[in-house]
């Protein structure tokens, strides 16, 4: 009755598309490929273990924690991020939280509200030093 068929969008591909006309109210776990070009009200998270990649399109919106291992944003989205691996923010990504990543790439035109924090800065284990400043 259904096809399994993949589809490919910019090379990532989605298993799960969340449609222009669609809101979803409540937590949303997923994994593969999920595509959201509507509205989600609620946390999105990758099933534990699977490599999951969120990908919000330019229309996009997100109000909620997203925790997921890749996620590309284009649109905008309130809310905490947490990738275990990679954020992409695209020219028009608008993101009002704080974005927790191994890797992150952010392009001119992105806009963060909130704080980088990368994954061995949250672990203790930076490999930053303090500076001495000298007195006197």
């Amino acid at each position: 009755m259904f096809k399994n068929k993949t589809t490919y969008h910019d090379g990532q591909a989605i298993d799960t598309l969340i449609g222009a006309h669609v809101t979803l109210h409540g937590n949303l776990v997923f994994s593969g490929g999920l595509y959201v070009e509507g509205r989600i009200h609620g946390k999105v998270i990758a099933e534990e273990g699977s490599k999951a990649v969120l990908t919000l399109a330019e229309h996009g919106h997100i109000e909620g924690e997203v925790h997921v291992p890749v996620v590309v944003i284009h649109g905008e989205l309130h809310g905490d991020v947490h990738a275990s691996e990679r954020v992409e923010l695209a020219a028009r990504a608008r993101v009002l939280g704080n974005v927790h990543y191994r890797v992150v790439e952010m392009r001119a035109g992105a806009t963060l509200t909130g704080r980088l924090i990368h994954a061995d800065a949250e672990a203790g284990t930076s490999s930053v030093k303090p500076l001495a400043v000298a007195s006197g």
